[in-house]
């Protein structure tokens, strides 16, 4: 009764952001802005050539509409909160627009880590069993494979925000963060959280070590299946249809083991600047990894610049 009399009488949280590094505050400001509009750009034309283009209604534009979508939403709900922690020294966050932004967070990034296990599952089927493809990518496979990645991703969030909802918050309310991160906000807690670790371990589990392990195995089929392909040209072009979704594998799979799995400073004097170091990192993850996906995509990729140049054309001729 004590705890929940005082998580209601909290009005919110605050959020240190850069405030102890305020030289720092303008320079991100500007940097993370012009990430935020290069996103939107990206994700946002990728959307469009994927909708609109005829030659891009596939099973893997299917699924990469889906990640630009995913990924505009995942900056969407933390950047313009970042941005104006940028401007507003220890920022106030409301308490239940803290759990939103989080419930958002979450849900996003579970979601990305099953669409990216789809994605690989499609390449698989695409070079290891090219005669099956139609039938066993058909609109009746790709479509529920993407609205359960969507449906399990919010699941989790659910399950994780509502347990992190019924915890007591009580004295100290500073969420050392851009954002209402759940590890952090979890440390204002003064109750046991050990129920929470539990269910975060297991959602790491199913979202994060088992697609990571499906993907693996994917690619290994994939690999043995490209090098067993006689001409050069042949290996080359069956390769360049999925190395943009193992190069933003490695770019999102890669920053969330760094980011989490990188040794703790036990140096007291060094604790600020890996409190700095672990912003910049989940900073890094949340924005610069969707920034990279519309470009990885479309660098090496014909048919994404083919209609990219045809939606600009019929741009011009409308106008």
């Amino acid at each position: 009764m004590v705890g929940s009399n005082q998580t209601s009488s909290m009005i919110g949280f605050i959020l240190l952001g850069l405030s102890a590094h305020p030289k720092l505050e303008k320079a991100f400001f500007v940097l993370i802005l012009m990430m935020y509009l290069v996103i939107l750009l990206g994700n946002g034309i990728l959307i469009l050539v994927t909708v609109f283009d005829s030659r891009l209604h596939t099973p893997m534009y299917f699924f990469l509409g889906n990640l630009s979508f995913l990924d505009i939403c995942y900056t969407t709900s933390s950047v313009p909160l970042i941005l104006d922690s940028f401007l507003t020294p220890r920022k106030t966050i409301s308490f239940s627009a803290c759990f939103g932004q989080m419930f958002l967070s979450f849900a996003m990034g579970a979601t990305e880590c099953v669409l990216l296990s789809m994605m690989a599952f499609d390449r698989y089927v695409a070079i290891c069993n090219p005669l099956r493809y139609p039938v066993v990518m058909g609109k009746a496979s790709y479509v529920p494979m993407a609205t359960g990645s969507w449906a399990a991703g919010i699941v989790n969030s659910v399950v994780q925000t509502s347990q992190a909802l019924r915890l007591p918050f009580c004295g100290d309310n500073v969420i050392n963060h851009f954002t209402c991160e759940i590890l952090a906000v979890l440390k204002l807690a003064c109750a046991d959280i050990s129920i929470n670790v539990i269910s975060m371990v297991v959602a790491n589990i199913i979202f994060l070590a088992t697609p990571v392990l499906f993907i693996f195995i994917s690619y290994v089929f994939i690999l043995t299946t490209i090098l067993k392909i006689p001409s050069a040209e042949g290996r080359k072009k069956a390769f360049s249809t999925c190395s943009a979704h193992l190069t933003v594998v490695v770019v999102f799979y890669g920053t969330i083991l760094f980011m989490y799995g990188k040794p703790k400073s036990k140096d007291p004097h060094g604790a600020d600047k890996q409190d700095l170091s672990d912003k910049l990192i989940s900073l890094f993850y949340g924005v610069v990894t969707p920034m990279l996906n519309p470009i990885i995509y479309s660098l090496r990729n014909k048919d994404v610049k083919a209609a990219v140049r045809n939606l600009v054309a019929q741009k011009h001729l409308t106008g």
